[in-house]
């Protein structure tokens, strides 16, 4: 018998299709500042990286006159914003997904780099927080993926332990972060091109739909 409880799952990219957002989201609060990203430059360098982080790094790299304080506070903004009045897509197969397992009776919870507005935000407007029993975001903790603190804290809130998790990514660092907590992690990457850095994952699926049919067929739970 399995012994899978929960179903931990990272948000952008994972359970929701934001990175074109976040990308759209960059390029306009950068325009004042006379810098565009490219989107494969985006999907290389910053998709996956927290907030805080992208923007030091965005500032050194483009030589920015600002404070990095309000710099991040102000991005931040638009973001929120954004979650607030725009519909954001989930991954493909990734509601179905939900659904069935939550039916089943496992627990599911949000592990995130994101802050605790901007999930709470996406949730209110997709109405799918009532599938999820815990949500930990950057506000939770001290440190971010690819640190296992996230993983950490929301296991030990569950009060479970890590063989009774499964952790659902898409990100290299999301992955190290899982792995590093000791939790066996799945990568759901439709984008190919990203499958050599994400081999370090227990798993690496083009999809949730994929994903269900190998638990299912290896009645993993």
């Amino acid at each position: 018998m399995s012994r899978i409880k929960a179903l931990l799952f990272d948000l952008d990219g994972t359970l929701i299709d934001s990175e074109k957002f976040h990308f759209d989201c960059w390029n306009e609060f950068l325009l004042p500042y006379g810098v565009t990203l490219e989107l494969k430059d985006w999907l290389t360098n910053y998709a996956g990286i927290p907030l805080p982080q992208n923007a030091k790094t965005l500032i050194e790299r483009y030589k920015i006159d600002a404070d990095l304080t309000d710099f991040i506070a102000r991005r931040e903004h638009l973001t929120y914003e954004g979650f607030k009045t725009k519909d954001i897509s989930l991954m493909p197969f990734a509601l179905e997904f939900v659904q069935y397992f939550y039916e089943k009776g496992l627990t599911l919870a949000v592990v995130t780099a994101s802050p605790r507005v901007d999930v709470e935000a996406v949730f209110e407007r997709n109405g799918l927080a009532k599938y999820f029993k815990l949500f930990i975001t950057r506000t939770d903790v001290s440190k971010s993926k690819p640190d296992p603190e996230s993983y950490n804290v929301c296991v030990e809130r569950l009060g479970l332990q890590q063989d009774e998790c499964l952790v659902f990514e898409d990100t290299v660092n999301g992955v190290k972060s899982a792995m590093a907590a000791g939790i066996t992690c799945y990568a759901i990457q439709n984008n190919v091109r990203a499958h050599l850095k994400l081999k370090i994952a227990d798993e690496l699926f083009l999809s949730f739909a994929h994903a269900k049919a190998f638990i299912l067929q290896n009645e993993l739970i």
